[in-house]
């Protein structure tokens, strides 16, 4: 016989899977800026650095520079370093 907060987590999913699933749709606005980021030139994703930064001491609210800050983390990562960060990455950044 099973327990109700067994049944609950088949229903609901444990917290863990609740957080992972609430950083999905952020996950997929960053995937959606990607190719055009992928079109700025160094100069030009400096530049976005320096607009969220700016933007972020007006006063706008993190979570919503957030895609554009890691979509443009991403692709300055990816040009430095190589690699590209994969969906997980991401949301282990979204956690913290």
């Amino acid at each position: 016989m099973l327990g109700i907060g067994t049944v609950a987590r088949k229903v609901f999913g444990t917290p863990n899977d609740r957080k992972v699933k609430s950083t999905r749709p952020l996950v997929a606005k960053i995937n959606a800026l990607e190719a055009e980021y992928e079109k700025f030139s160094d100069e030009e994703i400096r530049a976005k650095t320096e607009e969220l930064a700016t933007r972020a001491q007006q006063g706008e609210k993190l979570d919503a520079l957030l895609p554009e800050a890691f979509a443009n983390c991403r692709e300055a990562a990816k040009r430095a370093l190589g690699l590209r960060a994969f969906d997980t990455q991401l949301m282990g950044g979204i956690f913290l």
